[in-house]
């Protein structure tokens, strides 16, 4: 049993009669009244995220994980297969249970979170950024840069990312995956 002092971001907690995973919170300790704890919670098995306030030292029922370095293998449209580093087994997930399938590319490493009651795959967590080709978009256009002017752009993997206009066709860019966002453009 654990109390809402120990919601941190990505804490597995059993809640309703699921499992849910704290994707944002925020403790709020308002002049009048108690404190509490806002939440956003995501269904590791539904993907179905929801708004939920505890309130302060309120006890939540978290399950104990275990994290492991997989890499991504393949999709066949309806599940991701992935290969444990350390000892070469393979499992599959579906779609729902990871939260940037667009920017994962063949051979990128992920951590993913693994219950120790049932030994249930509970959530994918990608790095922070991932390194992608820009493999289509429009040439920008020359003096439309007034204020920071975006274009869409199709990397490798078929996700669209706005990025500036002096990204070009080719071009290897990094991506945030939290939020899906051009970050940098990378020299080679």
């Amino acid at each position: 049993m654990a109390s809402t002092s120990d919601i941190r971001n990505g804490l597995c907690i059993k809640y309703n009669h699921d499992i849910y995973k704290i994707i944002e919170f925020l403790h709020v300790k308002p002049g009048k009244g108690p404190a509490f704890v806002r939440t956003k919670l995501k269904s590791v098995t539904t993907g179905k995220v929801i708004d939920n306030t505890f309130s302060a030292g309120h006890k939540i029922d978290d399950v104990r994980v275990e994290t492991h370095k997989f890499q991504f293998l393949y999709n066949d449209g309806e599940f991701y297969h992935f290969m444990n580093e350390a000892d070469y087994t393979q499992i599959r997930l579906l779609e729902s249970a990871l939260d940037s399938p667009d920017l994962m590319k063949e051979g990128e490493i992920v951590t993913i979170q693994i219950n120790t009651e049932d030994n249930m795959p509970l959530s994918v967590d990608m790095p922070a950024t991932v390194i992608l080709e820009v493999t289509a978009t429009e040439p920008g256009v020359k003096g439309n840069t007034a204020t920071n002017a975006t274009k869409p752009a199709t990397v490798e993997t078929g996700a669209t990312v706005n990025v500036p206009l002096f990204i070009n066709e080719g071009d290897k860019i990094k991506v945030e995956t939290d939020k899906g966002t051009y970050k940098e453009r990378i020299k080679e």
